[in-house]
Order: structure tokens, then sequence, then C-alpha cells
């Protein structure tokens, strides 16, 4: 099931290095707490399923708030004009890093 999850990373790399698409520097912080939110979701979900407790429902779900919520926080601080999506890309990193390293030692320990 892993290698589903790596062929269909390497797939959308590859797509990606081949069709050229910018985004507009106005929508750069949304487009990276956007990515930030899915790689949370993505590491989440690796680690989770190698603690055997994986679940498709908190995947999608953990997915599409934590991109919404990112969303928000960046639209509403770039309507006060703060930089809210900070906040979010600090949580998001830290969380990221944290699962890379559970996923590490997991890999590790076989």
């Amino acid at each position: 099931m892993m290698w589903l999850a790596v062929v269909g990373l390497i797939i959308g790399i590859f797509i990606g290095l081949i069709i050229p698409l910018g985004v507009p520097i106005a929508y750069s912080k949304y487009l990276s707490v956007a990515l930030l939110a899915a790689l949370d979701s993505v590491f989440g979900g690796v680690r989770a399923n190698m603690e055997n407790n994986y679940d498709n429902i908190i995947f999608i779900t953990g997915f599409f708030s934590n991109t919404l919520l990112a969303g928000i926080l960046a639209w509403i601080g770039e309507r006060m004009g703060v930089e809210l999506y900070t906040a979010a890309i600090f949580v998001f990193g830290v969380r990221i890093f944290q699962n890379l390293a559970i996923i590490r030692r997991h890999l590790l320990k076989r």
C-alpha cells in the first residue's frame, strides 16, 4: 500500500516537470500553506499507517480541513495586513518534521 503513495508522488513530480504551469505571485501565500497542509496530512497518514491506526475518513477530513483553515488564515491575514499565514507555516512545518522523525525511527527499527 505504501508503494502506491510513492508511485503517485513520482507521477506527480513527473507531470509537474513536464507541464509548464506558473502560479501568480498574488497566490503564492495560498499555495505555500496549501502545500504544507497537504504534506502535513500525507506525512501524518504515513505515520498512522506505520502505527497501524490509519483511517481514510480521518485522513481525508484532516487533509481538507487543514488546507481550508490554512487558506482562511492566509486570506484573513491578507485582509488585515498581518501575515497570519506564517502561523500556519510554522505549525505545519513543525508537524511535518515531527512526523518525519517518527517515520524515520519506525523505518530504522525494522
